[in-house]
């Protein structure tokens, strides 16, 4: 009996223990954190229709060694591609736009240079600079490469498939 209690016990700990998830911000509250403490920011460009976001949301953001290295290295901000919040970067406000059946959110199409794709992630350096949007699903193993290619000044002196070559997962 003393047995399957601990049993019983050991089950409901293992069930009820939460892995860490990716500290996810709002896009003002990542520009807020980054001028206190400059660090990337890594903005995931989704929709809720979308179902490869789900899948990356459900697989690649959950992966122990992607979300540490995401919350160690980056401010993480999840945007709705179609949100209809206001958002006001670099002294511009971005709206949400709907035509006919098209809508979108104006900082959405704007950091994807208008060819709106779900997922995207797009890389900011700590000056807020964007360095580059990364279209589609990334799987994990992909993903950490690009993680860290981006999270330090690599990208400036390295080509990537210089980078690439040299990688050590540690997934």
């Amino acid at each position: 009996m003393r047995n399957i209690f601990l049993v019983a016990v050991f089950m409901l700990t293992a069930f009820t223990a939460k892995a860490q998830d990716v500290k996810w911000l709002s896009f003002e509250k990542a520009l807020e954190l980054n001028k206190e403490n400059p660090k990337p920011i890594l903005v995931d460009l989704y929709t809720d229709w979308c179902g490869w976001c789900k899948r990356m949301d459900a697989s690649t953001y959950k992966n122990e060694t992607i979300v540490k290295y995401i919350n160690d290295n980056y401010y993480a901000v999840k945007m709705d591609g179609e949100g209809k919040k206001d958002i006001t970067f670099k002294g511009k406000t971005f709206k949400y736009v709907q035509k006919g059946r098209s809508k979108y959110h104006e900082l959405a199409a704007a950091i994807m240079n208008g060819k709106m794709s779900y997922p995207s992630t797009a890389f900011f350096n700590s000056e807020e600079q964007m360095i580059q949007v990364v279209p589609g699903y990334l799987a994990k193993e992909r993903f950490e490469k690009i993680l860290a290619y981006f999270s330090g000044e690599t990208y400036k002196n390295t080509p990537w498939k210089d980078f690439e070559k040299g990688f050590k997962s540690s997934l």
